[in-house]
C-alpha cells in the first residue's frame, strides 16, 4: 500500500477524498477513503453570494485530501445544465485555490437517495426534521460512494487528466503525490 496520496505498486491512488454536492444555497460535504472504499456525510457549507471559502478551506486543511470529487447535476439525458456548468465553475475554483485534483461525478438521483436515507434515519430516531440540511451532506456521501465504486483503484494517470480540465483557466498537471501543480 502506498503512502497517503502516493500511488501503490499497482498505480492506485490511496488516501482521503472529499466530495461536494454543489448548490446555490448550500454545499454538502462528505469524506471518504480509497483504502476502505467508505464515505461519510461530513458537513453542510453555507452559500450566500459565493461559497463560504473559509469553511471549505478549513475542511480541506483538516482532512488533507488527495483529490476532490464534485457532483455534476446533469440532465436526465446526460446533457449539461446551467447548474452543472456552475458546479464545473466551483470545481475549477477549487483547483485554483487548493492545487488538488478535482474530479466530477454524475450526481443524478443522489438527492432522491439522500431523501430516502434521511427518512430512514428519522424513522429509526437517528435524525430529526431540524437535521434536514444534512441531506446535502448525505447527497455528497452518495456522490463519493458512487465515485469510489466506479473508480476503485483509480490511477494517478486518471488524476492527471482531471487536472488538465478544459474549463480550467490555467492548465495544471498532477505530480507524483497526486496533487496538481
Amino acid at each position: 500500500m502506498g503512502l497517503a496520496g502516493m500511488p501503490d505498486e499497482s498505480g492506485a491512488l490511496t488516501g482521503t477524498l472529499l466530495a461536494f454536492d454543489f448548490g446555490h444555497r448550500r454545499i454538502g460535504v462528505a469524506v471518504g477513503q480509497t483504502v476502505t472504499g467508505s464515505a461519510n456525510a461530513l458537513a453542510v457549507v453555507a452559500v450566500s453570494n459565493q461559497p463560504d471559502w473559509q469553511t471549505i478551506t478549513n475542511i480541506v486543511r483538516e482532512w488533507k485530501p488527495v483529490a476532490l470529487i464534485v457532483g455534476l447535476p446533469l440532465a436526465a439525458d446526460g446533457s449539461e445544465t446551467d447548474m452543472s456548468k456552475d458546479a464545473r465553475g466551483f470545481g475549477t475554483a477549487m483547483v485554483e485555490r487548493f492545487a488538488i485534483p478535482v474530479l466530477f461525478e454524475d450526481e443524478r438521483l443522489t438527492s432522491i437517495g439522500a431523501d430516502e436515507r434521511f427518512s430512514a434515519a428519522r424513522a429509526q430516531g437517528g435524525m430529526r426534521r431540524k437535521d434536514a440540511a444534512m441531506k446535502d451532506a448525505m447527497a455528497a456521501q452518495i456522490i463519493l460512494e458512487n465515485w469510489l465504486s466506479a473508480h476503485a483503484g483509480g490511477t494517478l494517470r486518471g488524476l492527471m487528466k482531471a487536472c488538465d480540465q478544459k474549463n480550467a483557466p490555467r492548465r495544471k498537471r498532477a505530480n507524483s503525490a497526486g496533487r496538481c501543480k
